[in-house]
């Protein structure tokens, strides 16, 4: 079970599930709980999240955002907070573009760590090992064929924190994650893009 660092709080976790297992029961301060595993929900399942908004993560994924946002409460809260004094001590703050430059940059930091730690406070954990390796599902490795090109190209469906297109990492709540979600080889799908709609066959999955 995942921990979480001396300086972020998780709120305590206990999770109500209606006809399939999803989450793992988790009643300890500090417990992260471990989603397990697949998208979408399957049907009559309800899962009380008392109003926040899930964020699906890898394990990887989180202990990347925890690092971050580590840095960002220690280095470059201390490195905002030296150019703040300097600029202080260089006369009238009402006429200091240096000392409003720093104001502005702490607040942004600050807005940044914020949203950072709300994040992690909502993060669910993907069990890996129980996700059906036969179909599509986070952390599934998809190789497509567009039949409209005949171009080939493969996805790995990632949390929305974690999408990266430029690494071919495409979140499972984009439009094409969602339609790959749960299919098999052999599956064709359509999706809905700005140019119009786009047929795709999945050819191959992988982990």
């Amino acid at each position: 079970m995942e921990q979480v660092m001396p300086d972020i709080r998780l709120p305590a976790f206990s999770e109500v599930v209606l006809s399939s297992s999803v989450f793992a029961t988790c009643a300890l301060p500090g417990c992260l709980p471990v989603w397990s595993p697949f998208f979408p929900q399957p049907s009559g399942t309800r899962i009380s999240t008392q109003g926040s908004n899930i964020v699906y993560l890898t394990r990887e994924g989180l202990e990347k955002l925890k690092e971050e946002l580590r840095f960002l409460k220690t280095k470059e809260r201390i490195r905002i907070s030296k150019s703040i004094q300097e600029a202080r001590e260089k006369g009238d703050l009402s006429e200091n573009a240096e000392y409003d430059a720093a104001k502005e940059a702490q607040g942004l930091l600050e807005a940044r760590i914020a949203k950072m730690e709300t994040t992690v406070s909502q993060a669910r954990l993907v069990d890996e090992k129980q996700v059906d390796p036969e179909k599509a599902y986070i952390l599934s490795n998809v190789r497509v064929k567009n039949h409209g090109t005949g171009s080939e190209q493969t996805f790995r469906l990632v949390s929305a924190a974690e999408a990266d297109i430029r690494t071919g990492k495409i979140s499972v709540t984009s439009p094409i994650g969602s339609a790959l979600l749960g299919k098999a080889p052999g599956d064709v799908i359509e999706v809905d893009v700005p140019a119009g709609t786009v047929k795709m066959e999945i050819l191959e999955i992988s982990r």
